[in-house]
């Protein structure tokens, strides 16, 4: 999913739970490789709210290639009705204020384990993973205190048939698993990353000791931010290594102005060789050759296809039949994505022929002015707020460009599912878009996040539209940028072998 704005289940078909999953005796590779335990709050076979549950959902896929991968996730609602008879591998016992759970292991389809945190109460809720339409779920600082904990415990063994040589946790959901492992002395190694720095894990003071956490804690070296307990600056301080999203981003949050008071810290890890930036990939269904969501389904150089694939979203969206340019916005509707900036560029589009189609939800006021737009253009604006992924596919496939002037963003997706379909992204030139748009090649960027920067780069898409022979070699070297994960978890990988040092960290197992 790109920019998902609800809280989506997969179905449950290719999962299934492990039968008696703790005699089972692995095979000789298996029994050879790292173990690597992911820690997530989403993953994109269960539950997903963003690009988090995307990645949850790739990566630890592509690192079992050299490592014995398993991933820890909460278990909400939508993943224990999936499987009614989970077997249970192990009871966490509760610690100071956190609550005791079991921990179940299922698998999907092509033999990925999941751990799975059984705790009706913290987990199986109406709402997304962290919140419903009244806020945030009050008791979020038990719920992910109750992850981190179970990642650390499992790295101490509690499951007595795997334990992990590795943590790689997620944002600051599970950001206290490092801090965990400190204070209780297990020379486990951890990596963290970082996909969003705005949002912290903030909790009052008070709430350390419910959470088992030692008063000395509370310093700036250690879990304090402002006179608040921060869950993320906890795991920024305790974690072997920390990654970003992306190489841009790792350089932008070491500065005031993106580093969410937290760039000292960072400063400091990245002086000490243990802050890096790893760019995201996707997955391969973004193919427009084999995407069974398509209208017709269309390659490079098959123009005729890919407007084949326009005309069939400016009929689902109410548009005239037109023979310009189709601008597509797909995103969260809020400030951070610079929606404001696409809906003050939106006259120009339709002044110079253009039609806009647009799909997402977040802030009201967002909403509100593109349900504006498009009654005051009918022909040539076309929104639905809400979210659905085969739309989402329709319209990079059947769009021309993507309207994309984020003022930050760590990684992003969204650009790169778009250059996969031939619609050639306009970007602010920063964090992940910086890394994955190549200016006049594969999209268009620029610097200044106004309506003067972005309108310019807009009519340089205009025109690049009137010359079809520049408009076609650019869609075709965006279509050939795969963005695979193979180069992403080598960089894991290489990360990871840091990480163990010299190997003494690991228990190396015989067949």
């Amino acid at each position: 999913m790109v920019e998902p704005q609800a809280f989506h289940s997969a179905s449950a078909n290719a999962l299934r739970p492990i039968p008696t999953p703790s005699n089972a005796l692995p095979d000789l590779r298996t029994a050879l490789q790292p173990r690597i335990l992911y820690a997530t709050p989403e993953m994109a076979d269960f539950v997903k709210t963003g690009g988090l549950g995307e990645v949850a959902g790739a990566l630890p896929r592509a690192l079992r290639k050299q490592y014995d991968v398993r991933v820890l996730i909460p278990g909400y609602r939508q993943v224990v009705e999936a499987f009614p008879s989970m077997p249970v591998v192990a009871r966490l016992d509760g610690f100071a204020g956190v609550p005791p759970c079991d921990l179940g292991l299922v698998e999907t389809g092509d033999g990925l384990r999941i751990y799975v945190l059984l705790s009706p109460d913290l987990y199986e809720r109406d709402g997304t993973p962290y919140g419903n339409a009244e806020g945030d779920f009050s008791d979020n600082d038990l719920r992910f205190a109750r992850l981190s904990l179970a990642a650390a415990e499992i790295a101490q063994g509690a499951d007595p048939a795997w334990a992990a040589d590795l943590l790689h946790l997620n944002d600051w959901q599970s950001a206290l698993a490092p801090a965990y492992l400190a204070w209780r002395r297990i020379r486990v190694p951890s990596v963290l990353t970082i996909h969003n720095l705005a949002y912290q894990g903030l909790f009052p003071r008070e709430t350390m000791a419910r959470l088992g956490m030692p008063e000395d804690a509370f310093d700036m070296n250690g879990v304090e931010f402002y006179g608040q307990l921060s869950f993320l600056k906890a795991g920024l301080y305790y974690a072997t290594h920390v990654t970003t999203v992306s190489e841009t981003y790792a350089r932008e949050i070491l500065t005031p102005d993106s580093g969410c008071g937290l760039d000292g810290l960072l400063r400091t890890r990245a002086a000490q060789g243990r802050l890096a930036g790893i760019l995201n990939g996707i997955d391969e269904s973004w193919d427009p050759r084999t995407d069974p969501h398509l209208a017709t389904r269309f390659e490079a150089d098959d123009w005729k296809g890919k407007r084949a694939n326009a005309e069939s979203v400016r009929r689902q969206f109410g548009l005239a039949v037109s023979r310009g340019p189709l601008f597509a916005i797909v995103s969260r509707l809020v400030h951070q994505k610079g929606i404001d900036l696409s809906i003050q560029a939106a006259e120009t589009i339709v002044a110079e022929g253009g039609q806009l189609v647009a799909i997402g939800q977040g802030e009201a006021r967002f909403e509100d002015a593109l349900r504006g737009l498009a009654r005051r253009h009918p022909d040539s604006v076309g929104v639905h707020v809400g979210f659905e992924e085969r739309d989402a596919r329709r319209m990079f496939a059947g769009s021309d460009f993507l309207l994309m002037p984020s003022r930050f963003e760590p990684c992003g997706l969204a650009q790169m599912y778009a250059q996969r379909f031939g619609s050639l992204p306009i970007v602010r030139r920063t964090g992940g878009l910086a890394d994955t748009v190549e200016d006049g090649v594969t999209g268009f960027t620029f610097a200044d996040p106004s309506p003067r920067g972005f309108t310019g780069a807009v009519r340089r898409a205009l025109d690049t539209f009137a010359q079809k022979k520049r408009l076609n070699a650019m869609r075709r070297t965006a279509m050939s940028r795969t963005f695979g994960w193979d180069e992403a978890a080598a960089n894991y990988g290489d990360l990871y072998g840091r990480a163990f040092g010299n190997g003494a960290a690991l228990r190396w197992r015989a067949a």
